[in-house]
Protein backbone atom coordinates (compact mmCIF):
# COMPACT_ATOMS: atom_id res chain seq x y z
CA UNK A 1 0.00 0.00 0.00
CA UNK A 2 1.09 3.49 -0.91
CA UNK A 3 1.30 6.25 1.88
CA UNK A 4 0.73 9.83 0.91
CA UNK A 5 1.54 12.41 3.09
CA UNK A 6 -0.55 15.76 3.14
CA UNK A 7 0.79 18.30 0.90
CA UNK A 8 1.36 21.74 2.92
CA UNK A 9 -1.15 23.98 2.56
CA UNK A 10 -1.78 27.78 2.68
CA UNK A 11 -4.40 29.43 4.75
CA UNK A 12 -6.84 31.20 2.36
CA UNK A 13 -6.32 34.44 0.97
CA UNK A 14 -8.29 37.49 1.37
CA UNK A 15 -11.20 37.99 -1.30
CA UNK A 16 -12.20 41.19 -3.60
CA UNK A 17 -15.42 41.17 -1.44
CA UNK A 18 -12.71 41.35 2.15
CA UNK A 19 -13.77 37.72 3.10
CA UNK A 20 -11.57 35.22 3.36
CA UNK A 21 -11.17 32.11 1.27
CA UNK A 22 -11.87 29.01 3.52
CA UNK A 23 -8.90 26.75 1.93
CA UNK A 24 -7.11 25.31 5.17
CA UNK A 25 -4.27 23.45 5.98
CA UNK A 26 -5.87 19.43 6.68
CA UNK A 27 -5.25 20.22 10.55
CA UNK A 28 -7.17 23.06 10.65
CA UNK A 29 -10.18 21.57 9.02
CA UNK A 30 -12.22 19.39 11.94
CA UNK A 31 -12.19 22.68 14.24
CA UNK A 32 -13.99 24.87 11.26
CA UNK A 33 -16.51 22.10 10.68
CA UNK A 34 -19.70 21.24 12.92
CA UNK A 35 -19.03 17.68 14.55
CA UNK A 36 -20.80 14.81 13.11
CA UNK A 37 -20.73 15.84 9.76
CA UNK A 38 -19.20 14.02 6.36
CA UNK A 39 -17.12 15.62 4.10
CA UNK A 40 -16.77 15.04 0.46
CA UNK A 41 -13.40 13.98 -1.36
CA UNK A 42 -13.34 14.81 -4.61
CA UNK A 43 -10.94 13.25 -7.57
CA UNK A 44 -10.78 16.16 -10.45
CA UNK A 45 -10.17 15.42 -13.52
CA UNK A 46 -10.37 16.26 -17.13
CA UNK A 47 -13.42 15.27 -17.89
CA UNK A 48 -14.81 13.99 -14.77
CA UNK A 49 -15.23 14.32 -11.45
CA UNK A 50 -15.17 11.68 -8.59
CA UNK A 51 -17.14 12.21 -5.76
CA UNK A 52 -16.57 10.55 -1.87
CA UNK A 53 -18.46 10.51 1.08
CA UNK A 54 -17.56 10.07 4.24
CA UNK A 55 -19.62 9.05 7.66
CA UNK A 56 -20.74 11.73 9.86
CA UNK A 57 -17.94 10.25 12.62
CA UNK A 58 -15.58 11.03 9.60
CA UNK A 59 -14.10 7.37 9.66
CA UNK A 60 -14.56 5.68 6.24
CA UNK A 61 -14.97 7.13 3.17
CA UNK A 62 -17.01 5.77 0.54
CA UNK A 63 -17.04 6.02 -3.12
CA UNK A 64 -20.36 8.29 -4.19
CA UNK A 65 -20.81 9.34 -7.73
CA UNK A 66 -19.03 10.28 -10.98
CA UNK A 67 -19.58 13.67 -12.03
CA UNK A 68 -19.14 14.04 -16.20
CA UNK A 69 -17.69 17.65 -16.55
CA UNK A 70 -20.19 20.00 -18.66
CA UNK A 71 -19.62 23.69 -17.48
CA UNK A 72 -18.16 25.02 -14.24
CA UNK A 73 -21.29 26.41 -13.33
CA UNK A 74 -23.67 22.76 -13.89
CA UNK A 75 -20.78 20.98 -11.96
CA UNK A 76 -20.56 22.89 -9.15
CA UNK A 77 -24.67 23.12 -8.76
CA UNK A 78 -24.39 19.23 -9.40
CA UNK A 79 -21.72 19.45 -6.55
CA UNK A 80 -23.63 21.72 -4.21
CA UNK A 81 -26.98 19.40 -4.97
CA UNK A 82 -24.66 16.09 -3.25
CA UNK A 83 -23.05 18.24 -0.24
CA UNK A 84 -26.58 19.70 0.42
CA UNK A 85 -28.08 16.29 0.21
CA UNK A 86 -25.20 14.71 2.75
CA UNK A 87 -24.82 17.84 4.99
CA UNK A 88 -21.46 17.73 4.25
CA UNK A 89 -19.38 20.56 5.95
CA UNK A 90 -16.08 19.95 4.37
CA UNK A 91 -14.58 19.15 0.57
CA UNK A 92 -10.81 17.16 0.57
CA UNK A 93 -9.71 18.17 -3.05
CA UNK A 94 -7.22 15.82 -4.39
CA UNK A 95 -4.00 17.79 -5.29
CA UNK A 96 -2.03 16.20 -8.25
CA UNK A 97 1.91 16.96 -6.84
CA UNK A 98 4.51 16.16 -9.17
CA UNK A 99 6.79 13.41 -8.39
CA UNK A 100 9.59 15.66 -6.96
CA UNK A 101 6.82 17.68 -4.74
CA UNK A 102 6.88 21.03 -6.90
CA UNK A 103 3.25 21.71 -7.98
CA UNK A 104 2.17 21.23 -12.35
CA UNK A 105 -0.45 22.83 -13.95
CA UNK A 106 -3.07 19.98 -12.73
CA UNK A 107 -1.99 21.05 -9.04
CA UNK A 108 -3.29 24.54 -10.46
CA UNK A 109 -6.39 23.64 -11.84
CA UNK A 110 -7.62 21.88 -8.84
CA UNK A 111 -6.43 25.05 -6.74
CA UNK A 112 -8.63 27.43 -9.34
CA UNK A 113 -11.64 24.94 -9.18
CA UNK A 114 -11.84 25.49 -5.53
CA UNK A 115 -11.47 29.17 -5.52
CA UNK A 116 -14.29 29.58 -8.21
CA UNK A 117 -16.37 27.22 -5.73
CA UNK A 118 -15.91 29.64 -3.51
CA UNK A 119 -16.73 32.53 -5.35
CA UNK A 120 -19.93 30.54 -5.60
CA UNK A 121 -20.65 29.63 -1.86
CA UNK A 122 -18.31 29.39 0.99
CA UNK A 123 -17.26 25.93 1.63
CA UNK A 124 -14.32 24.64 3.66
CA UNK A 125 -11.92 23.26 1.68
CA UNK A 126 -8.82 21.49 2.36
CA UNK A 127 -6.23 19.79 -0.05
CA UNK A 128 -4.40 15.73 -0.07
CA UNK A 129 -1.66 14.47 -1.78
CA UNK A 130 -3.21 12.38 -4.91
CA UNK A 131 0.10 11.40 -5.82
CA UNK A 132 -0.02 8.10 -7.16
CA UNK A 133 -3.87 7.33 -6.29
CA UNK A 134 -5.34 7.00 -9.62
CA UNK A 135 -2.58 4.28 -9.94
CA UNK A 136 -3.05 2.58 -6.78
CA UNK A 137 -7.27 2.36 -7.44
CA UNK A 138 -6.34 0.76 -10.78
CA UNK A 139 -4.14 -1.60 -9.55
CA UNK A 140 -6.51 -2.92 -6.88
CA UNK A 141 -9.23 -2.97 -8.87
CA UNK A 142 -7.23 -5.48 -11.14
CA UNK A 143 -5.53 -7.79 -8.91
CA UNK A 144 -7.79 -7.88 -5.89
CA UNK A 145 -11.40 -7.41 -7.61
CA UNK A 146 -9.98 -8.70 -10.94
CA UNK A 147 -12.58 -5.86 -13.48
CA UNK A 148 -12.53 -5.62 -17.13
CA UNK A 149 -11.07 -2.33 -17.69
CA UNK A 150 -14.73 -1.24 -19.24
CA UNK A 151 -16.14 -2.01 -15.88
CA UNK A 152 -13.23 -0.18 -13.88
CA UNK A 153 -13.68 3.12 -16.48
CA UNK A 154 -17.01 3.38 -14.19
CA UNK A 155 -15.31 3.18 -11.04
CA UNK A 156 -12.10 4.05 -11.00
CA UNK A 157 -12.53 8.36 -10.38
CA UNK A 158 -14.87 7.73 -7.50
CA UNK A 159 -12.80 5.24 -5.89
CA UNK A 160 -9.76 7.75 -6.08
CA UNK A 161 -11.99 10.08 -4.33
CA UNK A 162 -12.63 7.61 -1.52
CA UNK A 163 -8.97 6.73 -1.59
CA UNK A 164 -7.72 10.89 -1.45
CA UNK A 165 -10.56 11.41 1.43
CA UNK A 166 -9.77 8.02 3.31
CA UNK A 167 -5.93 9.58 3.51
CA UNK A 168 -6.82 12.74 4.37
CA UNK A 169 -9.44 11.33 7.51
CA UNK A 170 -6.44 8.48 8.33
CA UNK A 171 -4.03 11.41 8.76
CA UNK A 172 -6.24 13.09 11.15
CA UNK A 173 -6.80 9.85 13.73
CA UNK A 174 -4.53 10.23 16.69
CA UNK A 175 -2.51 7.50 17.05
CA UNK A 176 -3.65 4.33 18.89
Amino acid sequence: MVTLAPCALTVGKATPSGGRVPIRDLTDLPAACPPDTPWMGLDLGEQTIGVAVSDASRMIASPLELIRKTKFTQDAEALFRLMDGRNVSALVIGLPMNMDGSEGPRAQSCRAFARNLERLRPVNVAFWDERLSTSAVERFLIEELDLSRKRRAGVVDRTAAAWILQGALDRLRPPA
